[in-house]
């Protein structure tokens, strides 16, 4: 039976639980939206993904799930049950995959409960759905929206949608105000999953100054204060043109930071979501982990990675030689900025 038959009034989507996961999720989440216009709909996020729906026009509210606070261990979850139990939900539509998503909006009692089928939750859901095997081998995007439309749901447009609040926006623009002329090229050499996912920092170091001497760009490096090494050895390439901002910003801050930028050089990482959400030119570099699936879902994006046998091997650490990173060298890196660049800007820059 299609979800559209219920016509609920109140629907909560379960967020995944990654900024970049969260970020495929948006074409999802509009989709929904479309197809409940009249719906009161909620969305239920970890705090660090939050601030990717907080803007969003396709929700109205951003339900806070604290796993290391008040939702922590059996007895948080069964407290967040009654929370959500409280906002009296018609419907409640999985997009993220754990036994735990689906627990909790059964301990929440809401009637209709859908999303896959799969890590054992089958039975806690009245709208499962089977992956089909074609599904797996499309980017993320297409495996969200496969679920909205496996579950009678007119699917949306795929691109990626991210809003950013005008004042965040416009504190982005002051910040960057005194650097008018300059193109500004950011650079993003963390990634969470782990550093097989993470090109060498020297080589970043030598793009900074090669950025610099050639083009006399501002460069901001992004990262979280467990990157603040990283990103001082980047700046010590370049001292006069990096911006360190490790550890400095919000999540809303750096997305209006990177909707800024002429250009943005990343590992495959959420704030590479970020940017291809935001059509701002992006050079993603990748070794351990599959461009088809999770590259960046955008036309202003250059993905460069190295064609190997052991290509993609899914691991947060490489058991072998790491030639997949240490393969990709410098000017490879920077002919694809360049490339970029002379493109001109992307949409609405």
């Amino acid at each position: 039976m299609s979800l559209l038959e219920f016509k609920p009034k109140k629907v909560l989507i379960r967020s995944t639980n990654w900024i970049g996961d969260a970020i495929m999720t948006t074409p999802a989440v509009r989709t929904i939206r479309a197809n409940f216009p009249e719906a009161q709909i909620a969305i239920l996020a970890y705090p660090w993904v939050a601030d990717v729906f907080r803007a969003s026009p396709h929700v109205d509210e951003v339900i806070s799930f604290q796993p290391a606070g008040e939702h922590q261990g059996l007895p948080g979850l069964w407290r967040l049950g009654r929370q959500l139990a409280a906002h009296h939900f018609d419907l409640a539509i999985l997009l993220q995959n754990a036994f735990k998503a689906a627990l909790i909006v059964r301990l929440a009692g809401i009637p209709v409960r859908a999303g896959y089928s799969r890590d054992g939750r089958g039975l806690l859901l009245t709208h499962p759905v089977e992956i089909r095997p074609e599904i797996r081998k499309l980017h993320q995007v297409h495996y969200y929206q496969g679920l909205c439309r496996d579950l009678g749901l007119q699917p949306g447009p795929d691109e990626l949608f991210l809003a950013v609040a005008p004042e965040v926006e416009g504190w982005a623009k002051a910040f960057l105000s005194s650097y008018a002329g300059r193109p500004v090229i950011g650079l993003n050499p963390g990634a969470a999953y782990g550093p097989a996912k993470c090109w060498p920092v020297e080589r970043y170091g030598a793009l900074a100054a090669r950025l610099a001497g050639e083009f006399n760009a501002v460069i901001p490096v992004f990262g979280t204060a467990n990157d603040a090494g990283t990103v001082a050895a980047i700046k010590a390439c370049a001292p006069e043109q990096v911006i360190d901002l490790a550890g400095t910003t919000t999540l809303a801050e750096a997305m209006a930071l990177i909707g800024q930028c002429d250009g943005f050089v990343t590992n495959d990482s959420g704030l590479m979501h970020v940017a291809a959400a935001l059509q701002t030119p992006l050079v993603a570099i990748f070794g351990s982990t599959d461009p088809v699936a999770t590259g960046p879902f955008s036309d202003r994006a250059i993905v460069v990675r190295k064609e190997l046998e052991c290509q993609p091997c899914l691991k947060p650490r490489c058991r072998g030689d790491f030639r997949c990173m240490t393969e990709i060298g410098v000017d490879e890196v920077f002919m694809a900025v360049k490339e970029l660049l002379a493109a001109g800007p992307g949409e609405g820059k």
